[in-house]
């Protein structure tokens, strides 16, 4: 009786992190859709806000790292929940290099709003990647909350599509400040905002393959994603 209600507790505990995880996971999304559409309209006021909600992000990472550590040393989980416990870890340390992230974007985007750097389409540039990294991410976060090891295979794949798209936005920003040197100081914010937007979808494309850590055991980091998909069909 005593184990059983020991194992609820744990349960409950466990529960109250993921709760927790999803919270932050929420609070860096729209952290990301924030920067962006400062990064659209050049809002500095906006671009402030998402700064310091990234001191609230870094906060919530604090706790939640010590409440999984908690978690471990008192009940000493099995394997399985052991498993669960290090890849939320993992998680959680993800989103919050989300939120820095971010941060980067909000920042870049009041500079150049402060410079006066308006000529150059800097938004439509990376409408693309910003789109697809967004809704990476929030498939990810998805198939978090719900366990779901094939929708993180097909999140792994959309991987590829990013980092195809960034290095089309690396050869054309590229291209254009050849052409015209006087845009370089701008060119050089946007591709360093499209790294930013890349990168998070690196870390979305890491929570999905956490979500296979957990479902099925298998440690895929450095699988290919042919084989990966292969595997999950079977």
């Amino acid at each position: 009786m005593v184990g059983e209600h020991s194992s609820k507790q744990y349960d409950q505990e466990l529960e109250a992190i993921r709760s927790k995880v999803l919270l932050m996971g929420g609070m860096v999304e729209t952290q990301f859709d924030e920067a962006l559409n400062c990064f659209r309209v050049g809002n500095t006021e906006q671009a402030d806000k998402v700064i310091a909600d990234d001191h609230s992000v870094n906060q919530l990472e604090v706790q939640l790292d010590d409440a999984c550590s908690h978690l471990i040393v008192r009940r000493q989980p099995a394997a399985n929940d052991l498993r669960t416990i290090m890849a939320t870890i993992k998680v959680i340390t993800d989103l919050e290099r989300i939120g820095d992230e971010s941060s980067k974007i909000a920042r870049t985007a009041k500079s150049l709003h402060e410079r006066g750097m308006v000529s150059f389409n800097h938004y439509e540039t990376v409408r693309t990647i910003s789109r697809a990294t967004a809704d990476m991410l929030h498939d990810a976060l998805d198939a978090f909350a719900r366990l779901d090891g094939k929708a993180a295979v097909q999140i792994i794949a959309q991987d590829d599509v990013i980092d195809h798209e960034f290095r089309t936005i690396l050869r054309s920003t590229i291209t254009f400040m050849m052409e015209d040197p006087r845009t370089i100081s701008s060119a050089l914010d946007v591709l360093w905002v499209a790294k930013a937007i890349e990168r998070i979808g690196d870390h979305a494309k890491n929570i999905a393959e956490y979500v296979i850590y957990v479902v099925e055991g298998r440690d895929i980091r450095h699988s290919k994603p042919a084989a990966l998909a292969a595997n999950g069909e079977g």
